[in-house]
């Protein structure tokens, strides 16, 4: 486990996740599913910085820091075991975020593509954070263990 590669893997992801947030709400889909507005919202500080900082804190920190954790007791190459990760964490948003914030259980009361988009962000979240820590951690990994 490195503490320091699960959060720069969290950091990278985080910012690849939040440019496809920016995209998708750029281009109009879905504008109901803006989970920064959620945030800031749900905080009660009316400044979108307080969604940005949280969502970037939860990206990096919270889910990079756990991820470095379980990394090796997930199956399959890095990017599925990111991925496999990310499902626990999109879980985890839909049954208790996604009430806190008003929209229901999964998210269904943005409509039945809430709970779909947020898994296929998630997933993509997921594997570049497994791809990116799994090759940041590949090299600690083929060094011999020394007792």
């Amino acid at each position: 486990m490195n503490i320091a590669k699960g959060i720069g893997s969290g950091f990278v992801a985080t910012i690849v996740l939040s440019a496809i947030m920016l995209m998708k709400q750029s281009m109009g889909v879905m504008p109901q599913l803006n989970p920064i507005q959620m945030i800031t919202e749900m905080s009660g500080m009316g400044t979108l910085l307080v969604g940005w900082l949280t969502h970037f804190f939860i990206g990096t920190i919270l889910w990079g820091v756990l991820y470095a954790w379980i990394d090796r007791s997930l199956p399959g190459p890095p990017w599925f075991r990111g991925a496999t990760f990310a499902t626990g964490a999109w879980l985890l948003m839909m049954i208790l975020m996604m009430p806190m914030a008003g929209a229901g259980f999964f998210g269904l009361q943005m409509g039945m593509m809430a709970p779909v988009a947020t898994l296929v962000m998630h997933w993509l979240y997921g594997a570049v954070l497994g791809a990116v820590y799994g090759a940041w951690a590949r090299p600690e990994r083929e060094q011999p263990v020394h007792a």
